[in-house]
C-alpha cells in the first residue's frame, strides 16, 4: 500500500513538471490594449515613434503633468504641444490654459479618436464614425491631401470603424487628411476628413482622428511609417516639441511591487512554484496536526428582547388596560421586595409606613395609590393615562432610591 502511494505521488509530480514546462514554453499572448504610452512595446504603444522622434524633431521634451500645471509655470515656453491617445478629455481649466498658450503663437497637435466637446464647439467641428457593413474585416485607407508628401491609400485593418470629422468650419478649416473605404461593393465612395488644421489667435491647432498612425504596429508594418513621418512634417522642427505623457490610456509607472515578478517569465514561474509548494505543504502537513476546536459562543440572554416584543404586541393591539394592570402588579411587587411591606391591605398605616421608607410624604403616597386603584378598576385606559402612570412610578422610584 505504501509503495502504491509513492507511485501515485511520483506520477503526479511528473505530470505537474510537464505541465509547467508546457506553460513556460507556450507563446506569449499579444496585448492589443490601446495604451499609447511612449515606453510600451505592445502593438498599440508608441515606443517606436518616441525613439525615432528625435531624428525628425531634435528639440523634444516629455511632459508628465497636466497642461495647466506645466504651462502655467512658464510664460516664455513656446513650440508644439503633441497629444496622442485614444481619447483626450482636458477639463475646463486645462483646455483654457492650452488655448491661451496657442493664442500666443504656438501649435497644438492632437491625434485622438474623440476630443473635448468644448474644443470641438470652439473650432466648429463635429466627429462621427464610419463603418463598412459589407466586409467582415474592413480596410480603411488613409491618405494626406498635400501632393508633395506622396502619401496615398495607406491601409489599416485593425478596427471595424474609423472616426472622421462630419462637420467643418469651412471658412477656417484646412483639410490635411482623408479616409475612405474601397471594396467591390462600395466603389467610388467619397473620402471622409480625418485631419484638419485651423488658425487660433496667433497660433494654430491641428487635429487628427487617426492616433493609430503613431503606434508601434502601424509604424513597423510595411512602408506605413511614411504616413507617420508625413504627419510629423506639419510640426516645426526648429521649435521645441512638448510630448504629452499624462493623457494616456495605459499606465506609465509601476503600481504594484509584484510587477517584476508577474511580468518576467522566470520570476513569475518561480513565484507560482512557491505558491504550489506552500499549498502542498499545507495540504499534507495540516492532516498531521490537531485541528483547532471551534469556539462556540454562549447563548445570549434574550429576556429583555422578548419582553419588549410582548409589550409592543400589547400596545399595537390597543390593550392599554392590560399593560396598566401589569405595570401596577410589578410596582406592588417592587414595594414588597424593596421596602418589605405587604400590599394586601392598602390603608392609612400602610401609606404612613411606605412614606417613611421611601422619602415621600403621606399625601404623595396616597395620591399615587389613588391613581393606581382607579386604573385597576377602569374599563378603558388612554395612552396619556398610561404614560402618566409610567412617569409617576419612575419618579417614585427615583426619589425612593435617593436620586
Amino acid at each position: 500500500m505504501l509503495k502504491k502511494g509513492r507511485a501515485y505521488i511520483i506520477i503526479g509530480a511528473m505530470a505537474l513538471i510537464l505541465l509547467l514546462i508546457f506553460e513556460y514554453n507556450k507563446p506569449k499572448k499579444i496585448n492589443w490594449f490601446p495604451s499609447y504610452v511612449t515606453t510600451h512595446k505592445i502593438p498599440y504603444g508608441t515606443k517606436v515613434v518616441n525613439d525615432l522622434l528625435p531624428n525628425y524633431l531634435p528639440k523634444v521634451q516629455h511632459v508628465f503633468r497636466t497642461p495647466y500645471e506645466f504651462l502655467s509655470k512658464s510664460d516664455t515656453l513656446n513650440g508644439t504641444y503633441l497629444f496622442v491617445n485614444g481619447s483626450i478629455t482636458f477639463g475646463k481649466t486645462d483646455l483654457q490654459e492650452v488655448l491661451r498658450w496657442v493664442e500666443k503663437g504656438n501649435h497644438l497637435f492632437m491625434a485622438s479618436e474623440s476630443f473635448e466637446n468644448q474644443l470641438l464647439d470652439t473650432l466648429g467641428l463635429e466627429v462621427s464614425s464610419m463603418y463598412d457593413s459589407q466586409s467582415v474585416q474592413p480596410i480603411f485607407r488613409h491618405s494626406l491631401v498635400n501632393e508633395r508628401l506622396r502619401v496615398k491609400d495607406v491601409p489599416f485593418e485593425k478596427d471595424y470603424y474609423s472616426t472622421y470629422f462630419s462637420a467643418l468650419d469651412t471658412l477656417n478649416s484646412v483639410v490635411l487628411g482623408n479616409v475612405s473605404i474601397k471594396n467591390d461593393s462600395l466603389p467610388g465612395k467619397q473620402p471622409a476628413v480625418t485631419m484638419v488644421q485651423q488658425p487660433y489667435g496667433k497660433g494654430k491647432i491641428t487635429l487628427s482622428t487617426f492616433p493609430e498612425a503613431f503606434t508601434n504596429y502601424f509604424v513597423l508594418k510595411g512602408n506605413q511609417s511614411k504616413y507617420t513621418a508625413a504627419l510629423l512634417s506639419y510640426i516645426d522642427p526648429n521649435l521645441p516639441v512638448l510630448v504629452d505623457n499624462h493623457h494616456k490610456a495605459g499606465k506609465t509607472f509601476y503600481t504594484s511591487p509584484m510587477y517584476l515578478f508577474l511580468n518576467t517569465k522566470e520570476f513569475k514561474w518561480a513565484y507560482y512554484l512557491v505558491l504550489i509548494g506552500a499549498l502542498v505543504y499545507i495540504t499534507f502537513e495540516g492532516k498531521r496536526k490537531q485541528r483547532a476546536i471551534k469556539v462556540i459562543a454562549p447563548l445570549k440572554n434574550q429576556t429583555m428582547a422578548f419582553t419588549r416584543t410582548i409589550a409592543n404586541m400589547y400596545f399595537e393591539n390597543n390593550r392599554q388596560v392590560e399593560i396598566a394592570k401589569h405595570k401596577i402588579h410589578y410596582f406592588l411587587d417592587y414595594i414588597r421586595t424593596r421596602f418589605y411591606l405587604g400590599t394586601e391591605k392598602l390603608d392609612a398605616p400602610f401609606y404612613k409606613a411606605l412614606a417613611l421608607r421611601s422619602n415621600h410624604s403621606v399625601g404623595e403616597v396616597q395620591t399615587l395609590f389613588k391613581t393606581l386603584i382607579h386604573l385597576q378598576k377602569a374599563q378603558k385606559v388612554s395612552n396619556e393615562q398610561l404614560l402618566n402612570l409610567e412617569q409617576r412610578i419612575q419618579q417614585f422610584k427615583e426619589r425612593a432610591d435617593g436620586q
